[in-house]
């Protein structure tokens, strides 16, 4: 049985550790090429670690050191991807980070640091990818041009105080996603958002690191279960694929019911 990224090209962003590894592991078994972006030269033994668990399962993929804040550097990446894979075929914008404070306190810095790569990064590759998109066309490997996967959050839609810059960020993901969705819709491309809630990863690593911490988390969690890197990568699969053709320009919310409203599990 064909799987159902054969033969594709993935660039999947911020890939050496949590929810990219997983996204990067689930593709790579799904049939996929994949290429394991990390931002620094200290990240490039997590990245190989990823790189070297796919080899051994049977996969396909390699590292690639890039800044996605980085205009020159996200330019570099496409080039030299495309020169040696021959395309892409998809993107999972997934690099993202924190800088948290309260906001009466929050530096310029913070701000642009967090907005850089989280938002400014996902521009940045989602343009490069659309580019090649366009130039390719559909190519047989899917019914569309090509696949873009923003990794947005729960915080795109629920409020968070001391973390102005993270939300804010997420919420411009939303709706960059949903604009050039409807932009490239008729060039038979597809972009989606995923937003994860509490998955368990180093970034949010001391909301579940103690028993108590993780029973603080799961009251704002209605499945009662913190989730984890292949929950998704799991989803990421699907919305890369042709399971999904007929889904464009639509958050995924993968969070275990966290944007239900928990606090209104017992009648409030």
């Amino acid at each position: 049985m064909q799987k159902k990224l054969q033969g594709q090209v993935a660039i999947i962003t911020g890939a050496s550790s949590g929810i990219g590894a997983g996204c990067a592991k689930e593709m790579a078994d799904a049939g996929a090429t994949v290429v394991v972006n990390y931002p620094i030269i200290q990240g490039k033994a997590m990245a190989e670690t990823v790189v070297a668990e796919i080899i051994e399962a049977g996969g396909k993929a390699v590292s690639y050191k890039c800044d996605v804040s980085r205009e020159d550097e996200v330019l570099l990446m496409f080039a030299d991807v495309i020169q040696q894979f021959g395309t892409v075929d998809i993107l999972v914008n997934n690099a993202g980070l924190q800088k948290d404070a309260p906001f009466t306190e929050m530096t310029l810095e913070q701000w642009n640091y967090v907005l850089g790569v989280n938002l400014t990064g996902q521009f940045l590759c989602a343009r490069e990818a659309i580019k090649e998109f366009l130039r390719r066309g559909v190519n047989g490997k899917s019914k569309s041009a090509g696949k873009i996967i923003c990794m947005s959050s729960v915080h795109e839609v629920i409020p968070w105080a001391g973390h102005a810059n993270y939300a804010a960020s997420k919420g411009g993901v939303m709706l960059m996603m949903k604009t050039i969705a409807q932009e490239f819709a008729p060039k038979m491309i597809r972009i989606n958002s995923i937003a994860p809630g509490a998955i368990a990863t180093p970034i949010n690593h001391d909301a579940w690191d103690t028993q108590a911490h993780l029973q603080e988390l799961l009251k704002l969690i209605p499945q009662k279960r913190v989730g984890k890197p292949d929950d998704i990568g799991k989803a990421a699969v699907w919305l890369a694929s042709d399971d999904s053709d007929y889904v464009n320009g639509t958050t995924l919310f993968v969070d275990g019911g966290m944007t239900l409203y928990p606090g209104f599990e017992d009648n409030g």
